[in-house]
């Protein structure tokens, strides 16, 4: 095989089947919204003090209101700034007994309400980079340039959105998002990028779910 037919090979190869994606949901209450009922989209903080990535968060609350089955969302910096300092990352409850206790401070139910919020959905994980091979190579002389080789590299995209229900401050259940894209580069001369987007797949595939999930009509 020639190195321009290998080259066109591998091309082919990496324009299909470079991103895998599982979406799953585990349900431990009936949800519902109502005419009116918000929902906001926060970011869990992680053990080690990191929090999940902010642009995932906004990217998150935006495909949460797009579409025919769009929901009501109340940016979570809203949400926070109304709420201060109860919902700061070190003051945050962990759980929804945590939730409930909290809600008896003086003022914090009332703002909820004033604000329409039904339900918060906590945002855990992250993107990164799990694996990479392959060799590329630049270089330049009198005649010209170029980059000869093939590299390769595979990004994981794991993220998990936990659901508390403010009508009785119960934990509604849970949807994940597992998504592997694996990225190539391959040239001859001029290298070509097919970059692969894990975490833009796993914004829209969580944020469809939870569409579903929180309106209850699990039809579709």
């Amino acid at each position: 095989m020639s190195l321009n037919n290998a080259m066109a090979v591998l091309i082919g190869l990496a324009l299909t089947g470079c991103v895998t994606s599982r979406i799953e949901n585990a349900r431990e209450q009936e949800t519902g919204l109502n005419e009116g009922e918000f929902v906001v989209v926060m970011a869990k903080s992680y053990h080690q003090g990191n929090e999940t990535e902010s642009n995932y968060v906004r990217c998150v609350e935006n495909a949460l209101a797009r579409g025919s089955k769009g929901l009501n969302v109340i940016p979570s910096q809203e949400f926070i700034d109304n709420l201060f300092p109860w919902f700061e990352p070190r003051t945050a409850p962990a759980d929804t007994k945590g939730l409930a206790k909290l809600m008896e401070r003086p003022g914090v139910s009332a703002a909820v309400e004033r604000m329409g919020v039904r339900y918060i959905i906590w945002l855990d994980g992250d993107t990164e980079r799990v694996d990479q091979g392959g060799s590329l190579s630049c270089a330049a002389g009198p005649g010209g340039g170029g980059c000869f080789g093939f590299a390769w590299w595979r990004n994981d995209a794991d993220y998990e959105a936990s659901v508390w229900d403010l009508d009785g401050y119960k934990d509604a259940g849970t949807v994940t998002a597992d998504v592997s894209g694996t990225s190539f580069m391959p040239a001859l001369i001029i290298p070509i990028p097919l970059i692969a987007r894990p975490q833009s797949r796993a914004c829209k595939g969580l944020a469809q779910q939870l569409q579903v999930f929180l309106t209850g009509d699990e039809s579709t």
